[in-house]
């Protein structure tokens, strides 16, 4: 022990080791709780569209990043009806929900094609199905998309799924990868479309989103599709989604300037009306012919035709010398003496046409 009258004789080497000693300890604790706070909480950005991009993967530490977490399966469901358009998809689709399912990184449950017409059809015992009510005749007037909403309503009131998560998807994804659950927590995963703009539509969306909810740009820049979400959120989110997209369609000016991606709109709003932010993720979903590569990305979704000539030259907007349109198949599936596609054709087009057989 120093007692005071020898504090004078201590050597100076030893204070010097002594601070030393303090500051690193400091400095430790300090990174300490700087790392768990790094940890705990997502990190939020806004991307280049206005929309707000949460990304708690990406900004883990290396560490933290590689430990094993429990393995979180989400059900698999989509809305369809009972046209041959529909169905066609639906069965391509089922096809490569079951190649995909039990490879190595998927979390892919179980499966559910929520029937909307009503009324059972000829998949029933090869696609699990539920079957809910369409909306009242003539609601719809003829967008029949807005169905989709009201299906997942009744849905949710009547499924009993074991899966914590639900993954909303439609009939023309294709499972090019295994997928696992990209949700992070109440952080739903989704992917973002570039013509889904709201910062630009504001004067619309005030109609349905007031200003003492925050700025449009609370509103992510998504559909309901494809969208990982809990179940529990979800059933907050999907009456939201119904009643604001009528409210949408009934406006005249909404229904306009919307068009076909209304019901995106709504599901969008109807998120942020709840305070729902989305983890935007761009490995998603890949949609061709714009999207080139299949590269990391889990889901080809073939809403667009592809119209190349025979240099392969894409020829958009205009009929291709080759073509592929899921819209030139609305009475049946496309037959199996398709031509090829010829060389240039990009990858994710290529994909498309091996995965119809």
């Amino acid at each position: 022990m120093i007692s005071r009258k020898n504090m004078g004789s201590v050597s100076p080497l030893l204070l010097i080791t002594l601070v030393l000693g303090v500051c690193f300890a400091t400095y430790n604790l300090v990174t300490m709780v700087m790392h768990n706070r790094s940890i705990s909480k997502p990190t939020i950005y806004y991307n280049s569209d206005g929309g707000i991009f949460v990304d708690p993967i990406i900004e883990m530490p290396e560490s933290v990043r590689k430990l094993k977490r429990a393995k979180m399966p989400f059900h698999v469901a989509l809305t369809a009806t009972d046209a041959p358009y529909s169905k066609w998809q639906c069965r391509i689709m089922y096809y490569w929900y079951k190649k995909q399912k039990d490879l190595p990184g998927s979390e892919m449950g179980g499966f559910t094609r929520i029937l909307h017409s009503g009324n059972p059809d000829n998949l029933m015992n090869e696609i699990p199905t539920v079957i809910v009510d369409p909306l009242p005749a003539g609601l719809d007037r003829g967008y029949i998309v807005l169905n989709r909403p009201w299906a997942f309503v009744q849905w949710l009131e009547k499924a009993t799924i074991e899966e914590e998560y639900v993954l909303m998807a439609e009939p023309d994804h294709i499972f090019v990868t295994p997928l696992p659950n990209l949700a992070h927590g109440g952080y739903p995963a989704a992917f973002p479309f570039f013509y889904i703009k709201p910062d630009q539509n504001e004067k619309l969306l005030r109609k349905f989103f007031p200003e003492e909810m925050g700025p449009v740009t609370n509103i992510d820049p998504i559909g309901n599709s494809p969208v990982i979400i809990k179940k529990e959120l979800l059933e907050k989110i999907a009456p939201t989604w119904m009643n604001v997209s009528l409210k949408m369609k009934d406006d005249p000016e909404t229904d306009k300037t919307f068009g076909w991606v209304l019901e995106m709109y709504a599901y969008a709003v109807a998120s942020a009306l709840h305070g729902v932010q989305h983890i935007l993720q761009k490995d998603f979903m890949l949609q061709p012919p714009w999207d080139l590569e299949i590269g990391k990305k889990y889901i080809i979704h073939y809403t667009y035709g592809c119209d190349y000539n025979m240099k392969g030259e894409l020829t958009y907007g205009k009929i291709g010398e080759w073509r592929f349109d899921k819209r030139s198949f609305l009475r049946g599936p496309p037959p199996r003496n398709l031509p090829l596609p010829p060389p240039g054709v990009p990858e994710s087009v290529v994909r498309i046409y091996k995965y119809q057989y």
